[in-house]
């Protein structure tokens, strides 16, 4: 699924905030546009997962430059439960 140039995940929707981030920030679109549906479905999930604002924040942060290094799925998470 295909949201203002950003493919979505297999079961989350893209949220606003982190489709602007990607946008904002062409070396981790580009790795985000060579992934799979599933493992952008993890990245969403990862990012909102968060409880707070703040977490939310940090790992938006962090996504990018996990992504602009090349990393293809988030780290040391146990992944969506929502598959």
């Amino acid at each position: 699924m295909t949201t203002k140039g950003v493919a979505g995940g297999t079961i989350h929707t893209m949220p606003a905030d982190w489709r602007k981030a990607l946008n904002a920030t062409p070396a981790a679109k580009a790795v985000w546009d060579d992934i799979t549906p599933l493992a952008r479905n993890e990245w969403i999930c990862w990012v909102t997962s968060g409880k707070k604002a703040e977490t939310r924040d940090i790992r938006i942060k962090k996504g990018l430059s996990k992504l602009k290094s090349g990393m293809r799925r988030p780290c040391c998470w146990a992944g969506c439960p929502h598959r």
